[in-house]
Order: structure tokens, then sequence, then C-alpha cells
């Protein structure tokens, strides 16, 4: 391998990947892409109903965990990560889902100058090619192919989760990731084709053809060399061999939220004492390295079906090799959705202006290890808060790249989180009991109608609550007078030179919804920022937001009334 480039990017993950196609376009550049992981080339990954394989394999994703999580009574969760080309886009459920209009105009008002609504909509359009084409909103020839699944057509519940919503007062949408986020429609996905839409797919693949660009697998980055307060190069270890490779221009960080952090600390970029109880020397001192780490959370609500027509029938091996063989032979099927192929957007409460609550809704009952849950049919929704207030922490402990860093998310840590929950468990229950889903719901399983009481669902969602695995925010854009911007809104370090982050970490709140599309624009966005090139600008684009929501939490009340508290 040469040894001096024009960029050097680490992490080949969902903004990774985007920056390496980007930024050798033109040929001008020589590029370099470091990746810790290997090959994307698995069924596992490449079959969109296998999701649940590669997330929990030490191959593909690393298998971190948080601490002891006081607000969940002492559990530890899982918090895997991508470490295979196209990063966690490869491991991930494949949920498209952009975040609310009302999200970015948050970025820009907490100091990320330039990356509102209307400055990040070109560049969703640019990432995306959707099914249903390009208009004001959507993509029509980018390289990220997005769909719409099987259309619902597979299974009458999809349909009746909408009309449920619709029952229980809230409106329907036609495409949560154009005009109007909040209500209930159908969910998109990032597969193209039948298969995964990972950027290794998209973006990847069309950059490993260039004679520019150069990708090295299975390395550990082990810091950025810095020449005072400039970044220089990058030191890696591949085989045993430590090596280093140089810039001529910029080191761009896209490890993701806790590799992006870690890569910082073990540079002697972050918070002193940090830095100094790991045994670090400083050489630049930045408070908000590895702070306001922010996640989703989830729970699943499980009832039984009373019709033969769920996926719990699918569950066997007998079942999936037919699904598999299909798959294979035409790239159809159940094969080629993640069946999560209906969702909503709601508010929990009067007075916010967009929602907070995010469902997913799987015409199965199972744990997200693809294990079956019980016996018999049944279907279930994903549901938890989107707009935390808790805030938490990402750490090394030590000089060395191979010893896992503590993370902490301080879940449910507020009075604010913990009623979030509350108002998301009675909503739930409510919306599953419209009349619309009378013909297919039978007992509740979970949480069971025992748990009503504020006590009785805080223990249980103590209990049973997972990570959606959507850590972000530790390395945030924000204004220049803030001591906890790591970022400036060009997704510069502040304070050392050539030296950027592009990923969900430089985020400075999360959006509602799933990371992996709002990751891409970033990366979209900061090419034409690191090329020098004018930034696109939507022309007032318009959003939809609830006419009453300062008064109502709804449109109307609900067919059928339970005590929602709503």
């Amino acid at each position: 391998m040469q040894k001096q480039y024009d960029y050097v990017i680490v992490g080949a993950g969902s903004a990774g990947c985007v920056l390496a196609d980007r930024l050798s376009e033109s040929g001008e550049h020589q590029v370099l892409l470091l990746e810790a992981g290997g090959t994307d080339k698995s069924i596992f990954i490449q079959m969109p109903t296998a999701l649940s394989y590669p997330m929990n394999t030490e191959k593909y994703a690393w298998q971190f965990e948080t601490v002891e999580e006081q607000g969940l009574d002492g559990r530890q969760l899982h918090c895997p990560r991508g470490k295979v080309l196209g990063g966690s886009s490869s491991i991930n459920g494949m949920v498209y889902v952009r975040g609310h209009a009302c999200d970015f105009d948050e970025w820009q008002e907490q100091g990320a100058k330039g990356w509102n609504y209307q400055s990040c909509l070109p560049y969703f359009r640019r990432a995306e090619t959707w099914r249903g084409g390009a208009d004001l909103y959507r993509g029509g020839n980018g390289p990220l192919g997005t769909c719409d699944g099987n259309e619902m057509a597979l299974n009458p519940l999809y349909q009746a989760f909408i009309d449920a919503g619709k029952e229980a007062g809230y409106p329907e949408t036609d495409d949560y990731n154009g005009f109007q986020q909040e209500g209930f429609g159908a969910m998109h996905m990032t597969v193209d084709k039948g298969v995964r839409a990972s950027t290794s797919n998209a973006y990847l693949s069309r950059a490993k053809k260039r004679s520019n660009f150069t990708l090295i697998k299975k390395v550990t980055v082990q810091r950025v060399i810095l020449d005072g307060k400039k970044a220089v190069g990058v030191e890696f270890e591949k085989s045993g061999n430590v090596q280093q490779c140089f810039t001529n221009r910029e080191v761009i960080l896209s490890a993701g939220s806790i590799g992006s952090v870690q890569l910082l600390q073990l540079s002697g970029i972050g918070p002193k004492t940090v830095l100094e109880n790991a045994g670090i020397k400083v050489n630049h001192a930045l408070d908000g390295v590895g702070q306001n780490l922010q996640d989703h959370l989830e729970v699943y609500f499980q009832y039984h079906c009373k019709k033969p027509i769920t996926l719990n029938s699918k569950l066997g091996l007998f079942s999936k090799g037919l699904i598999g063989t299909e798959w294979i032979l035409t790239r159809k099927g159940l094969g080629a959705t993640n069946h999560f192929e209906s969702c909503a957007f709601i508010r929990s409460r009067e007075g916010l202006k967009w929602p907070n609550i995010q469902y997913h809704f799987l015409p199965a009952a199972m744990r997200y290890d693809g294990k079956v849950a019980f016996d018999g049919h049944g279907f279930q929704v994903h549901v938890g808060p989107n707009k935390p207030e808790s805030r938490g922490s990402v750490e090394v402990i030590s000089s060395n790249p191979n010893d896992k860093p503590r993370i902490e998310f301080n879940y449910i840590s507020t009075e604010q989180d913990k009623q979030d929950w509350r108002d998301c468990i009675r909503l739930t229950r409510e919306i599953l009991s419209q009349p619309a889903m009378d013909g297919f719901r039978g007992e509740e399983i979970q949480p069971s109608i025992e748990v009503s009481s504020d006590e009785a669902i805080d223990a249980w969602v103590k209990e049973n609550v997972e990570s959606a695995y959507h850590p972000s925010c530790t390395c945030k854009m924000g204004a220049d007078d803030d001591p906890m911007a790591v970022l400036n809104e060009y997704c510069q370090v502040r304070g050392v030179e050539n030296l950027r982050v592009v990923d969900s970490s430089i985020f400075p709140t999360i959006p509602n919804g799933n990371l992996n599309a709002p990751t891409i624009m970033v990366a979209e966005r900061a090419a034409d920022m690191i090329l020098g090139k004018p930034l696109e600008q939507a022309k007032n684009t318009p959003v939809w937001i609830a006419p009453n929501w300062q008064e109502m939490q709804r449109m109307h009340p609900p067919k059928r009334e339970l005590d929602s508290r709503a």
C-alpha cells in the first residue's frame, strides 16, 4: 500500500461508504478507507428476512454492553455496532425513516448552523431511489434503493393496524418520509430488488471499481496521528503489524457513535479527566467528546392472534428453507422483507409539536433474536418514546484500543422519560383495542392487562425494555460558544485542523426515527463540504404539523375509549 492519501476515512459504515464513493467520484483524489470488519458477502446479511443473525455474531458486530443502568434496576443492555463492510447498515433492521422535519430544525436551534430541514432535504433526495418515483420529498435516481416491501398485500394485519390507528383518532399518512410524518401508514425499508440496500451495496460497490480508491479491511485503527493540533494520518494494526498512513488533506472518522469517540479519546482528544484516568496524554482537551449520548428504547407489545395468519407458522426449519430457496431463486417473497410493513408516529401528549412515539408493526410474536415467543399465532408492535431527555456517555478505560469503552446511557433517568413510557403503554393498548383489531386480537401476552397502574408500568418497562440500537449524539455539532460542542457546523473537530467526524455521533439531538437514513444524509451533505462544493438548499418545501397540537394529543376522540389518560 502507498502511505500518502488525500483523504483517510476510518469506518466503512453507513457514513463511511457514502464518503468513500463521493470523495473518489471525480477521480481527482486518492481515498483510503479503513474497516475493522471483513466482507459482507453472506446470505444472512444480504437476505432481508435474516436480519436477526448478523447483529448477534462476533464476526459482523462489535458486541458492546452498557454498564449496569440505574434507571433499569441495574440491567445491562446489549449495544451491537456493525463490524463489516456497510457497518450497521449491514446488520440493522433495514427500516427507512428520515425523522421529522422539526428534528432537523431542532439541530439548527441547538447550534448546528445550516442543518435545518430545508438544508437537509436535498441530501435525503440525492441519496435515494424511491420505488414510487421522485417528488418534492423523495429521490428518483440516488444509489440507495428504498421501497415499501410487499405493499402490505401479504397480511391483513398490516392494514388492520393502520385502521385501528385511525379509529383511535390519529391521521393516516401516505408517506411519513414526505409531507406528513405524523400518523399511521405503510413502512419503508432499505431493500433494493429484494436485497438489503446497505451502504456497502449502494455506495461502496461503486467506489471499489476506481483506481484512486483503496480499501483495507480487518484493521484496528489505534489513533489519529497529530502534529501539534493538526491531524496528519492514522496508525493502525493489521495482521499483527502496526502501520501508519498519512493524509495531504483530511482524516475523517466515520466509526460510529461509539467508535469515533473511542478513536478521538485514544488520540488524546477529549475530556481531560477521562483521558488522564485512562492513562492517555492530553493532546487537546475537548469536554464534549463522548458526552450527550442518546438512544431509543423499545418494548414489544404482544397479543395472541385468533386467525392462523401470522409469521409464527414460518419459524420452523422447513418453512425457513422454503423462504430461503424462493429468495435465492427469485429475490422475492417473505425472504425479501424485514416484515415491518406498517408503522405509526404519534404524539404522546398535547403541547408537543411533532411526534415522539414510533411503532413498528410485526405480524408475528417473537423475540428480537428470531426465536419463537410462544406456541400458536400472535402479533406484536415494537414501540417506545423517541425523544428522551436522558443523556449518557462513552469513555475509554485505558490506552489499549482493544479494550471496550465504558458505555452508560442513563436510561429513563428523568421524570418526563418515565411519564412518556406510561403514556406509551396506555396509548398502545388503546390503539390495539380498537374495532379494526377485533377479528384478530386474542388476549394480551405482554405486558398483560394487569400492568396498568403507574407503578406496574414503571416496573414492567424497567424489566423488559431493550435498546432499539440507535446510539448517537456523542460528538455533537454546536455553536462556537457551546463548551460541549465537539464539532462546528462543517463537522470539523474544534481546535484540531484537518480532522472531521461524519456519522451519527454528530447529531445534536436524536431524531424521531431510525438512524440509518439521517446518517446517510449527513454523509452526503458532509461530502459536499469536504469537496468545497456549494451546498444545496430546498425551496421552502411544506411540512404537515397537526393544526391542534397545542390543545390536543390527537385529531379526534377514539371510537373505543380506554383509560388512556391522554
